[in-house]
Order: structure tokens, then C-alpha cells, then sequence
């Protein structure tokens, strides 16, 4: 493992290290019955003030969620190319490495994001037409940050002109903060639900990045 790799890795644990830590704090600090229909929520006193602050915007919410169309696309935009070269090169062996670790980033995202459907930490401040939803991690927040990074390092690759490369760069990095902030001033998510969903995100791209690195470099 070369230097520049070791250094994903580490970056990665500790990311993932820290998530797993806030999870903790999350679960066993200030947990009091705040949340809607007085559901316990940890860090209790930081989340209900930033919820205080911030107030419901339910435009911001909706228009996250329809928003969330683009990096599901942009999940399919791979698929497809995976689809394409494995129907080209007629095995899975000769589909471009890159392109494979990309299928089982995916596949350990909606792991994390059904794990913590099936095992609540905190639930959202509001009810959601009239049902009580998990909200820890954010799952908007994971989607965006999860696949806009490594949609953008997909496509770079096969990109040849510089200046397209710099505007995909740019235009993903400008909608994945328009859209967690949008969601985190929507008022539909506690505050530690979005610092989970980025920590965990954050991990796992570097994560990506490390594995990628790794497959390059064999």
C-alpha cells in the first residue's frame, strides 16, 4: 500500500470511527421526550435549538425530495455503463474495476440505510403527513454526498476535455451543499442527523477512493 493510499485509509477510519462515536453520544446524551409525539430524542437540548432556530420550511423538503431524482440517476448512469461493458467484454472480470467497487459502494450505502430503517435512533421533529419517520442518519444527506462525489470521479475518468471535467466537478459539489443545506434548514431533520449522514458519507467516499486506489495500483 503506497503512501498516498494509506492515507485514504486512515482518512476513511476515522471518519467512520467518528460517526460511530456520534452515534453513541447521540443514543446516550440529552436523550428527552422532544421529538413529535413525544418520541425520546438524544442531544436533545442542541437539536431542539437548532430546530427553534431554523423553523419547518416544507417547500425545502419537497424540493429536496424531488431533487433527489438527479443522483438516482446518476446511480442508474452507472449501472448502465457497467450493463454495457459487461455485455462488450462478456465478463464480469473485464468490467472496469472502478465501475464494480462502484456497485458494491452502493450496495453497503443502502445497507447502512436500511439498517437504521429497520433500527431507529432518532425520529424527525415533525410528523411527515401524519406519520412518525426515522430520520437518523439523514438518508437525503447520504444520498447526495455518497453518490455525487463518486458520480463525479466516474465520470472525470472518462472524460477527456479538462474544462468539462472542471464543470462537473464544480456543478456536483454546488447542488450536493445546496442540497444539504436545504435539507438541514428544511426543519424535517434534528441537526445530528445531518452531521451523522456526513460523517458516515464522508467515510465511505474515502473509502471508495481508497479501494479505487488500490485496484489501480495492482
Amino acid at each position: 500500500m503506497n503512501k498516498g493510499n494509506k492515507r485514504y485509509f486512515y482518512t476513511a477510519a476515522v471518519f467512520l470511527a467518528a460517526f460511530v462515536v456520534w452515534t453513541v453520544l447521540v443514543i446516550t446524551v440529552d436523550v428527552r421526550p422532544v421529538g413529535a409525539d413525544a418520541t425520546s430524542i438524544g442531544l436533545a437540548s442542541v437539536n431542539q435549538a437548532f430546530h427553534n432556530l431554523t423553523g419547518v420550511h416544507m417547500w425545502m423538503y419537497d424540493l429536496t425530495d424531488l431533487l433527489s431524482i438527479i443522483p438516482l440517476g446518476l446511480i442508474g448512469v452507472g449501472g448502465i455503463i457497467g450493463l454495457v461493458q459487461l455485455i462488450r467484454r462478456k465478463s464480469i472480470f473485464k468490467v472496469d474495476r472502478d465501475i464494480l467497487a462502484l456497485g458494491v459502494f452502493y450496495a453497503v450505502v443502502m445497507a447502512a440505510f436500511l439498517l437504521f430503517e429497520a433500527i431507529p435512533v432518532n425520529f424527525r421533529p415533525i410528523l411527515i403527513e401524519g406519520c412518525l419517520e426515522a430520520s437518523y442518519p439523514s438518508s437525503t444527506t447520504m444520498l447526495v454526498m455518497c453518490v455525487m462525489p463518486v458520480s463525479a470521479m466516474m465520470l472525470c475518468k472518462r472524460i477527456k476535455r479538462s474544462c468539462l471535467r472542471r464543470f462537473v466537478i464544480v456543478a456536483f459539489t454546488l447542488f450536493t451543499i445546496f442540497m444539504v443545506t436545504a435539507r438541514m434548514l428544511s426543519g424535517v431533520h434534528w441537526i445530528s442527523d445531518i452531521i451523522g449522514g456526513a460523517l458516515l458519507s464522508t467515510g465511505l467516499v474515502i473509502g471508495y477512493k481508497w479501494v479505487v486506489g488500490i485496484s489501480l495500483n495492482e
